[in-house]
């Protein structure tokens, strides 16, 4: 899904050779729709300092974090399509 991987890549870019490993996991998906959408959709997210700050906390102090980040769609004419909330968990590996 577009609206998923607009937010996953800014977690990922966060995390990117990380040491520790730290993990990510999609654990909620909630979504608003305001226009039906009969052209190609474009997701963004602007959220990334959220994923900075979960990522720096959990490889601080090893305890997971949680992440709800906000994706919208716009179609062509840059109207709001949708909005999409996914919410992910983000872990420090451990060595176990």
């Amino acid at each position: 899904m577009a609206a998923e991987m607009s937010t996953g890549l800014l977690a990922m870019a966060h995390l990117y050779q990380s040491d520790p490993p730290v993990s990510m996991l999609v654990v909620r998906l909630e979504s608003d729709y305001f226009k039906k959408a009969t052209e190609r959709i474009f997701f963004t997210c602007a959220d990334g300092k959220l994923f900075y700050e979960a990522v720096k906390g959990t490889l601080a102090d090893g305890l997971p974090r949680t992440v709800r980040a906000r994706s919208t769609g716009r179609n062509p004419a840059g109207e709001v399509v949708a909005d999409f909330y996914i919410t992910w968990s983000i872990k420090a590996k451990t060595s176990k």
